[in-house]
């Protein structure tokens, strides 16, 4: 079921009793689970999630409900706390999980886990995404002022981030040699820089470390769809490509200068959660 609604409060109404009575088709248990879940928002500037039920609300004010029962059953595996360097922290996102939250909620989000590993007493920004049925390293900030210097980096290209994909096929000496593509995507030129860790014979399949230079949406996945070798388990680019076991795909470190505490630093996935186990 998704039920889609814009409320408007009279005086004296709180957040519960107004979704009540204008969404009767949820009862008041799946209405609170829905703000539990980040799917109500409250309108203002900027607008916010409202999660709790009994919030009193002025005249005029706004609820946007955003409801779909099928999203907010869903369930993924827990984030994992990589490192935490207070004025920002890295985790690890499995796959099913979304970076961030939308209008349908965010109960399934890496932003919404931070908050609630740090118990609402550190802001969290997210820095970068990495795609929902992807896994791996983001990075996350929890001040304004590490927010802006990690966010220059990002838009200098000084963070080096490096992925493992497991692709359809074995790769031509020619590709091999050439270790890159440079297929622009969308208008804008684009360079993905790659090399062989392993090729599996049995299954006709190999496993790339990627080093992006630049970051297109989906640059990878579309990058190795046009090169004839889409990513394993890819469920919008490729042919042929179906995995059971989901989009292989994983950002398993990130390498830059600290402009806070001005060092070189360098973060990789543990062996544990490796999906290419030829590196554990």
């Amino acid at each position: 079921m998704k039920v889609v609604r814009t409320l408007v409060a009279a005086g004296g109404d709180n957040a519960i009793d107004l979704l009540s009575k204008h969404v009767p088709e949820l009862s008041k248990g799946r209405l609170k689970d829905a703000m539990s879940k980040g799917a109500v928002l409250l309108s203002g500037k900027p607008q916010k999630r409202l999660r709790r039920a009994q919030t009193a609300l002025q005249a005029g004010q706004q609820l946007q409900l955003h409801y779909d029962d099928d999203l907010l059953q869903r369930q993924c595996a827990d984030a994992v706390l990589i490192s935490d360097q207070q004025q920002y922290s890295v985790w690890f996102k499995p796959a099913g999980m979304l970076s961030q939250g939308n209008e349908w909620g965010d109960h399934l989000s890496l932003m919404r886990f931070a908050e609630q590993h740090f118990a609402a007493k550190r802001q969290v920004f997210l820095l970068h995404r990495l795609d929902r049925e992807a896994s791996g390293l983001v990075l996350l900030a929890h001040t304004k002022t590490a927010a802006a210097a990690l966010s220059k980096l990002i838009a200098e290209h000084k963070i080096s981030k490096q992925y493992h994909i497991r692709v359809k096929g074995q790769l031509s000496d020619s590709l091999l040699q050439q270790g890159d593509i440079g297929l622009p995507l969308d208008g804008k030129p684009c360079l993905t820089r790659f090399n062989l860790l392993q090729y599996d014979a049995e299954q006709q399949q190999s496993w790339l470390s990627i080093a992006l230079i630049t970051g297109r949406k989906h640059q990878i996945r579309r990058h190795f769809e046009a090169a004839g070798h889409p990513v394993m388990g890819d469920p919008q680019y490729g042919k042929g490509n179906k995995d059971a076991a989901g989009l292989a795909l994983q950002a398993v470190s990130l390498t830059f200068t600290c402009p806070l505490q001005r060092k070189a630093v360098s973060f990789n996935l543990p062996p544990s959660l490796l999906l290419f186990s030829g590196m554990a």
